[in-house]
């Protein structure tokens, strides 16, 4: 068989078999709670074994070990912020919002504020986010197909990305919380599998001598001791500093506003269970992130410095795959293109599973937020109806997620998430946080602290290098840059913030603080909450 052929079977296979699993959860799939929350039926490990599966996305394993093999220990940085980012989730909001909620985000705000204005603010804002987080999965998709077959013209790209957007429209659709959780289960296997593997044969390169490692690194990099420092991305202008100060608090307060980590709380029995399945998620994730380590710098240590340097043509999304290749055997052997095969084939069922997990959060909200509780607030809307309006969302958002990936190729995908992460931290964590401690926050309060997040955030990456001005940006060739940072977190989140907070003093509403403490009593102890066991 040709190294061309085994990959594509290999591939394929991967493909298959999670369009089984769609096919077989489809089939267990009845009700709105199926279809949502699984039934709320897994135990706390298989939903950290998920919620790891829903984390470890291509931008971790792609973008991470990319940002390390070019700019070493400042690449790094992004395992520390998104790993520290989970005792945020854990301690603040994990068990409370499962014992506050039904679905989505909007569920807990609602309890005690007017349903229209607040969940047509978190519907709005959840769709923003997921789409930007899609855009990294649908880039990384792109260019991973585009380097298994071996070709690099832009249609296969483009064709690739549309192949990706219908097959997570197809698990959303068809399989709904069930078939989208066992696929994130079955790929967050095979990823700590694969990522082992490669580990293993790279350290086994320098003889299980890390310091050996990390010495060939820096080496190979061009950079010397430089490369294992920090600074190298982040230390030279102030500017690059406040950046950096702003990423890492985009990646630490964002994992605890990203809508569809906070629908995996919802699939859990009890409380118990939702503190449980995150402590068997950081467990995962930190074990995965402390592999990238090695993945980055082997990739450093042993790939051309050109294959993944963008300013030589190169692409840092690949340096993953590459090693792997290279550990193989290196490019043209029978195991290089196993090993590569089979990293690829891995990353893309990562792909398959986060952007199904992002594209369910999404329509679930849109169905369950904007249509039940906007459209048809005074109707009743039977449970069919209304899961028949998720399954046309995820269509809909599907095809805004394609149109905006094909343009968006050229971006490193560790840097859209931070992106994502940016925007959840700012629209959804302060309305999330005052809504579960502050007894005054009220409607006005949270819309503010949604709208105003969300406007900020969005519109000063608008306005920042990103889109335009340096030959990275989106648009290279125009310049409308006026705010200096890559990411607009150190603003934007304390705004949301005190938006929330001068939008609850500026207005009066006794309602929200007299259900306050109900909501409290049952996000601390769960009484009162769906499918709660009462003690």
């Amino acid at each position: 068989m040709s190294d061309q052929a085994l990959t594509s079977v290999l591939f394929l296979s991967v493909v298959a078999l999670t369009i089984g699993i769609t096919f077989w959860a489809s089939r267990q799939t009845k009700t709105a709670v199926d279809f949502y929350s699984g039934g709320r039926s897994f135990s706390g490990f298989q939903n950290g074994l998920a919620i790891g599966g829903d984390y470890m996305s291509a931008a971790s394993f792609l973008g991470i070990s990319g940002a390390i093999a070019l700019f070493g220990y400042d690449g790094f940085l992004y395992s520390i912020g998104f790993l520290v980012a989970w005792l945020v989730a854990l301690l603040l909001v994990a068990e409370m919002l499962r014992n506050a909620g039904r679905y989505t985000m909007a569920d807990q705000l609602a309890f005690r504020m007017r349903q229209r204005p607040v969940r047509t603010a978190a519907s709005i804002s959840t769709v923003v986010v997921s789409i930007f987080y899609l855009l990294a999965q649908m880039v990384g998709a792109g260019t991973l197909v585009a380097l298994l077959l071996g070709v690099d013209s832009e249609a296969i790209k483009n064709l690739t990305i549309v192949g990706v957007g219908v097959l997570m429209i197809f698990y959303v659709v068809v399989g709904g919380m069930k078939g989208t959780t066992y696929v994130q289960i079955v790929k967050a296997v095979l990823l700590m599998l694969g990522s082992a593997l490669i580990v293993i044969l790279v350290l086994a390169k320098f003889d299980f001598n890390l310091s050996a490692l990390l010495g060939a690194a820096a080496e190979n990099s061009g950079k010397g001791d430089a490369f294992l420092q920090p600074g190298l991305q982040y230390g030279a202008t102030l500017t690059s500093q406040i950046d950096f100060l702003s990423l890492g608090l985009a990646l630490v307060l964002g994992t605890a506003g990203l809508p569809h980590i906070l629908i995996r709380f919802y699939t859990v029995p009890t409380a118990r269970d939702a503190r449980k399945s995150v402590l068997w998620a950081i467990g995962l994730i930190g074990a995965f992130y402390l592999m990238t380590l090695v993945l980055g710098f082997g990739a450093a240590a042993l790939l051309d410095r050109n294959a993944i340097d963008p300013v030589e043509g190169g692409n840092q999304n690949l340096a993953s795959p590459l090693l792997a290749e290279a550990v193989g055997g290196g490019a043209g052997s029978t195991g290089g293109a196993i090993l590569l095969a089979l990293i690829a084939a891995v990353a893309f069922a990562t792909i398959l599973a986060v952007v199904a997990g992002l594209t369910l959060a999404s329509s679930s909200s849109v169905a369950h937020d904007l249509y039940k509780g906007v459209i048809k607030k005074d109707q009743p809307v039977t449970e069919k109806e209304e899961v028949r309006v998720a399954r046309i969302a995820a269509f809909a958002i599907g095809a805004i997620a394609i149109a905006l990936s094909i343009p968006a190729q050229r971006l490193n995908i560790a840097f859209l998430v931070a992106l994502a992460f940016a925007v959840a931290a700012s629209a959804n964590l302060p309305a999330i946080i005052n809504n579960m401690f502050w007894r005054r926050f009220n409607t006005r309060g949270a819309t503010w602290s949604i709208y105003g997040g969300l406007i900020a955030a969005v519109g000063l990456v608008v306005l920042s290098p990103v889109m335009s001005g340096a030959p990275t940006s989106l648009f290279p060739d125009a310049n409308f840059q006026i705010f200096p940072l890559n990411n607009p977190g150190i603003v934007s989140i304390p705004l949301g913030f005190l938006l929330g907070f001068l939008g609850t003093i500026s207005s009066k509403e006794p309602e929200a603080e007299e259900r306050f403490t109900e909501l409290e009593v049952r996000a601390l102890t769960g009484a009162g909450a769906e499918g709660a066991t009462h003690h």
